[in-house]
């Protein structure tokens, strides 16, 4: 494999995907991450520089993939020299972050004489590990044709949506949705709860019936059992609810329920509860779970 991979950000998702490619045949050559343990010991077991600053990943790269958590970090690192000397670069950016983001980000590569195309992400840690993302890509479409073996590697199912923001469109509707459908089952399972009843017997009903959904095959039996291990945080739920509302408000829609589940999320984060994984809503809605502050 040619070309040099490097990334900026290696937590879980970010990491696991450095991983992956190595096991593919490709050279990761450099790491970066506000995190220097982590990124020091990750660039230890894959034969990688950990770098001190953002650019030296564009230096010692030919690909550099960004997994950063908002709009904040990504206009930092685009702004704090990870475009300097970024000529014939590309930059695969897989953060969720707004539409317009990704719209100024491929602004800014073309500047410098590099491409950059956003792939984001509905999948979790696990299927970064297996090469199982499912990958929703926007930017220009030579620079998707690139990249594609790459992507190929990463992910189970790959799609071009259109031009840049466009990916990041669909996935901040993917993930209104799906916190909408959280909030939603953590209420019907905590009513059940307090009726006294089965909810084993309640989730496989609801499996069998309208109530069903990926949320209910996901978070269903941690919601009962209380194991909100962190696979997508409560924080970042509310983050990424933030990001559809305001393009609904761009577009002077009314969204009632996204707002109510991005209320509930914010209500986690502000209990103290936005690191726990997103199924942690439960803790709001089942009785005798939790005592606000």
């Amino acid at each position: 494999m040619a070309e040099r991979i490097g990334f900026v950000g290696v937590g879980r998702m970010g990491a696991n995907m450095a991983r992956r490619l190595k096991e593919q045949g490709y050279t990761i050559t450099a790491v970066y991450d506000l995190n220097q343990p982590a990124a020091e010991a990750l660039a230890d077991e894959l034969g990688a520089i950990a770098c001190q600053e953002v650019a030296g990943v564009t230096q010692f790269s030919d690909v550099i993939i960004t997994v950063v958590t908002d709009d904040a970090a990504m206009k930092k690192i685009y702004g704090g020299g990870l475009l300097r000397r970024a000529k014939g670069r590309v930059f695969i950016n897989c953060a969720t972050v707004s539409p317009a983001t990704h719209v100024w980000v491929e602004g800014k590569a073309e500047k410098a004489g590099a491409n950059s195309l956003e792939a984001c992400m509905a999948s979790s840690i696990t299927q970064a590990r297996q090469g199982t993302l499912y990958l929703m890509c926007g930017g220009r479409a030579e620079v998707f044709e690139r990249v594609k073996p790459i992507l190929e590697k990463l992910s189970a199912s790959l799609r071009y949506i259109g031009g840049a923001g466009s990916a990041a469109q669909v996935k901040a509707l993917v993930n209104m949705v799906m916190n909408i459908n959280t909030a939603g089952l953590a209420e019907g399972l905590g009513l059940g709860a307090a009726l006294g009843l089965d909810l084993t017997m309640l989730r496989e009903v609801f499996s069998q019936t309208g109530a069903n959904s990926r949320v209910l095959q996901t978070d269903g039996e941690d919601m009962q059992n209380r194991d909100h291990s962190c696979f997508f945080s409560a924080a970042h739920a509310a983050k990424d609810s933030g990001i559809a509302l305001r393009l609904a408000k761009e577009q002077a829609l009314n969204l009632p329920l996204a707002i109510a589940a991005k209320k509930q999320f914010e209500k986690m984060v502000a209990e103290g509860l936005g690191e726990l994984d997103k199924s942690g809503i439960a803790e709001l809605t089942f009785p005798g779970r939790h005592i606000p502050k």
